[in-house]
């Protein structure tokens, strides 16, 4: 059912409440994320420019490393059924890979892992559209940041929202999406006085639900219903209620780290060198002064027993950089990050000692492919809707292996696996590292017509009389004069 005007109004008012209070938090996950977080309290806002300066370069992005980590070790390289058709044109995995590529997803996705890291939730948005290269008609899908896009859930357990709310860029301008539960979308601007007014009809999605999808870092079912945290607030501007994702966790820490920094900073500008002094003795005017500067050897003519010459000693800068690396280390830990990958220690590991040291962070990975996954299979669920295509509830996602184990260890595990156990050789092609959907089935067709020749040599080596002769085989045919024909070959 087509809302009305106002009920579409009303609505678009109270989505738009709800997602700028949700931006205020995001906001300052953001920052952090960016390394643009608020420099420390503590500094005074009359500081002189160079301390002011020192605290701008002090804010070290550790949170950044953590994003990234996880980032690179996602990359969905294929889509499979457990049971797929014999004729490959009939499996969905193929038409749902169509979409997916014909959308550049393989490069977008990295954008929604990121996002999903940062803030702790992301969307996918999964419409009807068209090809402008072919003019064809396709789905089109898109990433959406949570700062961009709102979205409401009736019960917990819903897979679809009743409705959503995006602020989208057009030209120089901003207009309103607003998707009901029914995947009608309306289109809205905004007036003079800053009143939503609808553009053009509803454009009708044509699958009888919210096409968006919601890609969570990791399910927590009490997520909607935090307590009060019972400790002093946070500084103004540095305040936010979310927990979820790789950067609320880790503020605490990474503001210790510019802390430290910045005392780093301020003991090497005014102490980490040696000063010196002299009592009983000023400078006349600048120029003396400046010569007492440049000089190696000074001498007093006057009063040489009331001059006492000395120095201070230089600041230990040592303990500083010895408790930001400790931070650092706490970073690791908590988010199950490689140590190295934060302090830059890594010296002649070899593979296997790699892999452990990136033991942790593979386990959260797996966790996070898993939920990942589920997503992608109900975004693959909607561009089966759309395409009219039935998706089996077996269909599943094939993640890249980013392990950082050794290639030749992998290729002979791999060739165990099909000796020892007989599994087909081509159930492990994708388990390769570095091979992609198109080198499995460039794979797959090599080895075809490899066989096809295998045929042909043998069928000439029975014509010949050397194996078998005058034998055929199933589906062969043979002449009166005893020539062997191909299967489907007429005499």
């Amino acid at each position: 059912m087509v809302l009305s005007a106002d009920d579409v109004f009303a609505a678009a008012n109270d989505m738009e409440s709800m997602l700028n209070q949700e931006r205020t938090q995001l906001d300052v996950l953001r920052l952090y994320s960016t390394g643009k977080q608020r420099m420390p309290i503590v500094i005074p806002q009359d500081a002189p420019v160079e301390v002011r300066e020192m605290a701008r370069i002090s804010r070290i992005n550790l949170i950044k490393i953590v994003i990234e980590s996880l980032v690179e070790s996602l990359f969905v390289d294929n889509f499979r059924s457990i049971d797929p058709p014999a004729n490959p044109e009939d499996d969905p995995a193929q038409a749902i890979w169509a979409v997916w590529q014909a959308n550049r997803f393989d490069a977008k996705q990295s954008a929604l892992y990121r996002a999903v890291f940062e803030y702790g939730y992301a969307y996918e948005r999964i419409v009807p559209g068209v090809d402008q290269r072919t003019g064809e008609k396709r789905p089109v899908m898109r990433a959406v940041s949570p700062r961009r896009m709102t979205a409401l859930y009736v019960d917990d357990n819903d897979d679809w929202p009743a409705y959503t709310f995006e602020k989208r860029r057009r030209g120089r301008h901003f207009i309103y999406e607003l998707t009901d539960e029914q995947g009608l979308i309306y289109t809205l601007g905004r007036d003079d006085k800053g009143r939503f007014g609808l553009i053009g009809d509803p454009a009708d999605t044509g699958l009888g639900y919210n096409p968006t999808v919601r890609f969570m870092d990791a399910e927590d079912l009490d997520l909607e219903d935090e307590p009060v945290a019972l400790s002093l607030p946070a500084p103004a501007g540095n305040e936010t209620c979310v927990v979820a994702g790789q950067v609320a966790p880790l503020m605490t820490l990474q503001d210790q780290a510019d802390m430290t920094t910045f005392a780093l900073k301020g003991a090497e500008w005014y102490s980490a060198f040696r000063q010196r002094y002299i009592k009983g003795w000023t400078p006349g005017n600048r120029g003396e002064k400046m010569r007492m500067g440049a000089s190696q050897v000074w001498s007093f003519e006057d009063h040489p027993d009331d001059i006492e010459l000395g120095e201070f000693n230089q600041t230990e800068l040592s303990g500083f950089l010895n408790s930001r690396a400790e931070t650092a280390r706490f970073v690791a830990t908590l988010s199950q990050t490689p140590v190295h990958e934060l302090i830059g220690e890594l010296v002649n590991l070899s593979a296997e000692a790699l892999a452990a040291a990136e033991a942790g962070r593979d386990r959260k990975t797996d966790e996070r492919k898993t939920g990942m996954g589920e997503s992608h299979e109900q975004s693959a669920q909607c561009i089966g809707d759309l395409i009219g295509v039935e998706v089996p509830d077996d269909f599943e996602v094939v993640w890249r292996d980013t392990s950082a184990r050794a290639f030749s260890a992998v290729v002979d595990a791999l060739g165990k696996l099909a000796q020892m156990l007989q599994i087909p050789p081509q159930m492990l092609w994708d388990r390769i590292p570095g091979f992609t959907r198109q080198d499995v089935e460039r794979a797959k067709l090599l080895a075809a017509q490899g066989d096809s020749l295998g045929q042909l040599t043998s069928l000439l080596d029975r014509q010949a009389g050397t194996v078998n002769p005058g034998t055929p085989q199933p589906g062969e045919t043979q002449t009166q004069s005893g020539l062997i024909l191909p299967p489907g070959t007429r005499t």
